[in-house]
């Protein structure tokens, strides 16, 4: 059984920065793609970025200020969120599957979820 556990969210100001963890258990980690999605209240779920290996991929909304690695020896995957903006306010959830490129920013081309981890940013 394959787990997804995000943390490292909390509440913070504009231009403050975070970085968000999501820790994989139960599966072989270096096999899979990882991504990041936020859904901020009352909005669609948004596609922020993918690690592949060591290359990431961003949403345009986010490129610049956001980065993603991976620690393969920790089975965890980290967002480093920079300057951040009140609209990046959303809970922050991880994904993990073997999409095809194409498919990153697609919700339904992940096999596995986490819960997802809460991100509040006032102005």
């Amino acid at each position: 059984q394959v787990q997804l556990v995000e943390s490292g969210g909390e509440m913070v100001q504009a231009g403050d920065s975070l970085r968000l963890s999501c820790v994989v258990s139960g599966g072989t980690f270096s096999r899979y793609t990882i991504s990041w999605f936020r859904q901020a209240p009352g909005k669609e779920r948004e596609y922020v970025g993918t690690i592949r290996g060591s290359d990431g991929y961003y949403a345009d909304s986010v490129k610049g200020r956001f980065t993603i690695s991976r620690d393969n020896a920790k089975n965890t995957v980290y967002l480093q969120v920079n300057n951040l903006k009140p609209e990046d306010t959303a809970v922050y959830s991880c994904a993990a599957g073997t999409p095809i490129t194409s498919s990153y920013s697609d919700y339904n081309a992940y096999w596995y979820w986490g819960q997802g981890t809460q991100v509040t940013v006032s102005s």
